[in-house]
């Protein structure tokens, strides 16, 4: 492909899609990039194979099949939260291919403990009242939690209820820990990496996952929005789609 081609990956919570959590993002970046968003394994129109429960090793695997079947050479990769976790291992795999990376609200960092948000986020129900309490955690500005936004998410929670029920069953630290990268892995990331988190995220908490990750990465920055939950790419669009247009655009080769 000879434009310039970002993989967007979502994250974990009941209802997520690539096109629900990336939509406005792709639509701001504009027409001089190729995004690829796919629903990851368990989400949206993507099943878990047969006897699966998901989790990190079949998200990368899917991911880089997903490029090589594109015929992708060389490609960003952006993730979010959960997907932030799979974009850096599938540079740390993929350090040929993957030439940026931008993860927001991620999770990976080692030692990372589950929060009482995420912990609540994977358990919420389907329904109107599961959605209303999820997006009241996602968002630090709760005027953003509307009736409309609720109702589009419970029904998103409810169309992806069987598949998700398999995925995070409690005890869910060992969920949180599947995502967890091992400082080995984090060492093997080439690309350079921007972390974006939200300085009010009470579901990965910037203090217990981005800012170790800046102990373990070759070539990284932060940086932190105000006034900001785990949703950057839906609470500051503008301001994320700034960042992320200007790391992606300073990136030669790809």
């Amino acid at each position: 492909m000879s434009t310039p081609v970002v993989l967007f990956l979502h994250g974990s919570g009941p209802g997520t899609t690539g096109a629900g959590a990336w939509g406005a993002t792709i639509e701001g970046l504009g027409p001089d990039w190729h995004a690829v968003a796919p629903d990851q394994a368990g989400f949206g129109h993507s099943p878990l194979p047969p006897g699966s429960r998901g989790g990190l090793q079949l998200w990368v695997d899917e991911a880089a099949a997903l490029m090589d079947s594109l015929g992708v050479s060389s490609y960003a990769v952006v993730g979010h939260s959960m997907g932030g976790a799979v974009a850096l291992a599938l540079a740390a795999a993929r350090p040929q291919q993957v030439a940026r990376v931008v993860a927001v609200g991620t999770m990976g960092a080692p030692g990372a403990p589950l929060s009482p948000d995420l912990d609540a986020l994977w358990a919420a129900p389907p329904g109107p009242d599961g959605a209303r309490d999820m997006l009241g955690r996602l968002f630090h500005d709760q005027s953003l939690v509307t009736e409309a936004a609720v109702q589009a998410r419970a029904a998103a929670m409810e169309a992806g209820a069987a598949s998700f029920a398999d995925m995070f069953p409690a005890p869910r630290q060992r969920w949180s820990d599947d995502l967890t990268l091992s400082a080995q892995t984090l060492a093997a990331v080439r690309a350079p990496v921007l972390l974006v988190h939200g300085a009010q995220d009470r579901v990965t908490p910037v203090q217990t996952s981005s800012l170790p990750l800046m102990d373990h990465l070759g070539d990284v920055d932060l940086h932190v929005l105000g006034r900001c939950g785990h949703a950057p790419a839906v609470e500051r669009p503008r301001a994320f789609q700034h960042l992320l247009s200007g790391f992606l655009r300073d990136q030669p080769g790809i």
